[in-house]
């Protein structure tokens, strides 16, 4: 609780980037908004201060050169569209908007969604679950449904689902 509380602009750019760490490596199901945190005491903790300094010089040798933007989707892809782009999109599920914080993407996204995506002039392969709604937004494009199961917060269990590859098809 102490360090979820503690104001990121007070931090080190170490310290901010061990403290993110450690509060997703902890988190539900990789929530940035709204964590909640849990334990499971047939398993052992989920983080290990002493790997901290390796894995952090791990993630800046891996990150060396990449270009991280913050940037509404319809930007990034207007930014970043080429004839030899190919974007992979994992938006929010339809129905839970929300998750990962209130006013990143809404409902109505979908439709602007769609639309961004039809004047591409690179391609894309987007994933999402299986809804009636989804499939209406996106029927101009390619759609493939696969099953796969979701596990977080299954208690060891897994839960079968439906869900769609949709592409540009080009």
């Amino acid at each position: 609780e102490q360090l979820r509380q503690t104001d990121a602009e007070t931090l080190t750019d170490l310290e901010r980037a061990a403290r993110f760490l450690y509060l997703q490596k902890l988190a539900y199901g990789g929530k940035v908004a709204g964590r909640t945190f849990g334990v499971d005491p047939s398993r052992p903790g989920r983080f290990n201060l002493n790997t901290l300094g390796p894995r952090l010089e791990e993630l800046h040798e891996r990150l060396a050169g990449v270009v991280i933007e913050c940037l509404d989707f319809e930007a990034f892809l207007i930014r970043y569209d080429r004839p030899g782009t190919l974007f992979y999109l994992d938006p929010p599920y339809w129905g839970s908007e929300g998750y990962y914080g209130k006013e990143l993407f809404s409902r109505a996204d979908f439709e602007r969604l769609s639309a961004c995506l039809q004047r591409l002039s690179g391609r894309f392969i987007l994933s999402i679950n299986d809804t009636p709604q989804i499939r209406e937004i996106f029927d101009w494009a390619e759609m493939e449904p696969v099953s796969t199961a979701y596990t977080v917060g299954g208690k060891g269990g897994s839960k079968p689902v439906g869900e769609l590859i949709i592409t540009s098809g080009n």
